[in-house]
């Protein structure tokens, strides 16, 4: 078997090496994942610091919160943009020393930002963390696949994603209590230990072989016009969900009548979901592919369309919240799986085009929820987000129906429901 050096050959031949890490050494690979899931959230975990610290950094700094909340808008820019033309350059790279790399980057630039002496420094070294993260989201995904047999596909898929999840859940708001204890810079040198730790198991325990050379090197059963259905679902509904999830806050209190001190609190239960939600996915995933990224479509908007005309009551305004959260988390996994059965290309390409659409619906979800909410006031995002998510449905259904798969290896790879 050939080794990382010439993994590019083997691009386009899935299935060349079949003795993933999982079959030599299941420990490894469960080791090696759940390192790779701890990196995710390392790396979601310092993309949204600066929202739990816009105030301590804006006054630290001298700068204007909306100049401050920039740090967050060109970051997601950034991975719109690049994540793409990154994940291309670096497609024949030997892939556990460049997911090394990222860590030391993340460590470097951790570091660098805790000693950022003014703004421009510290908007310096986002960008250049946000170009670490686009190549990390582009490659990581693949790379985790690539640990197990084709039909744990999903279930390494629901790691990644859970461990980003949980840097919304836990890692933003444990960012946050660590900069109002010990000041703003902490945080971001409690992310760059936590890249530093990861480094070892990330360096001794992924494999020397390259994804390419297996199942996870491209879609089971390409489909070019399924695959660019999936984005567009994606952008369309992350975008329906972001524009009211943007501004969840002022609809607690100035809709629901939470009190403010209440919201987060409130808000860590209604993110918990999206935890649940993404090994709901993975499981729907495994048993029934051919719907799965379908389901969590058709229940968001309803939820939203419900969170419109019942948010008025508190209970029901945290129920409905808790359900968008839930069913965003089931599609981010479940549309990561149908993405690596309709890839036309590499699944680092494709990966990196899914993490750029799912970019995009947030960038537009939030501005679309921003006019709304100034126009009609915070109850109506959770209407047009609806009415978006509406929209989404509709591309979804084309998005997930298939054809007759084609015979061969490929066909063969496509989990089966049991």
């Amino acid at each position: 078997m050939s080794s990382e050096a010439t993994a590019e050959d083997h691009i386009g031949a899935p299935g060349a090496l079949e003795g993933v890490l999982h079959r030599r050494d299941p420990m490894a690979a469960t080791a090696a994942l759940a390192a790779l899931s701890a990196a995710a959230f390392a790396y979601v975990t310092t993309e949204s610091l600066p929202v739990g610290l816009l105030q301590p950094i804006s006054h630290a700094l001298h700068s204007s919160l909306v100049a401050t909340g920039r740090l967050v808008t060109v970051y997601a820019a950034i991975n719109v943009v690049l994540s793409a033309p990154l994940a291309h350059l670096a497609k024949g790279l030997p892939r556990k020393a460049t997911m090394c790399a990222l860590m030391a980057a993340l460590v470097l630039t951790s570091s660098a930002a805790a000693a950022a002496p003014g703004y421009g420094w510290l908007m310096a070294v986002r960008v250049v963390t946000a170009l670490g993260q686009a190549l990390f989201w582009s490659l990581v995904i693949p790379t985790a696949a690539s640990l197990f047999p084709a039909e744990m596909t999903g279930r390494a898929l629901g790691w990644i994603l859970g461990g980003g999840s949980m840097a919304v859940v836990l890692g933003v708001p444990a960012g946050t209590w660590l900069g109002q204890l010990a000041g703003w810079r902490a945080a971001f040198i409690g992310v760059g230990v936590l890249a530093a730790v990861l480094s070892a198991p990330i360096a001794l325990l992924l494999p020397s072989y390259h994804p390419a050379e297996t199942h996870a090197g491209t879609g089971s059963a390409p489909d070019r016009r399924r695959y660019r259905l999936a984005l567009v679902t994606t952008a369309v509904a992350v975008g329906g969900f972001f524009c009211m999830y943007t501004y969840v806050s002022p609809f607690f209190t100035k809709v629901a009548g939470l009190a403010l001190r209440d919201v987060a609190p409130v808000l860590l239960v209604t993110g918990s979901a999206t935890v649940a939600g993404v090994f709901a996915g993975s499981y729907l995933s495994r048993r029934r592919p051919d719907i799965a990224p379908l389901v969590p479509v058709a229940v968001l908007a309803p939820a939203l369309i419900g969170l419109y005309l019942a948010g008025h009551v508190l209970p029901a305004a945290i129920g409905f919240t808790a359900v968008v959260c839930f069913v965003l988390g089931a599609y981010d996994v479940s549309n990561q799986n149908h993405i690596f059965e309709v890839a036309p290309a590499s699944t680092d390409i494709s990966s990196a085009w899914t993490s750029a659409s799912f970019n995009v619906g947030i960038a537009g979800g939030s501005f679309a929820g921003g006019l709304v909410l100034n126009g009609y006031g915070p109850r109506a995002t959770a209407l047009v987000g609806g009415l978006v998510a509406v929209a989404a449905l509709f591309v979804a259904v084309p998005a997930t129906r298939s054809g007759s798969r084609p015979a061969g290896p490929h066909a063969q790879r496509v989990p089966k429901p049991r």
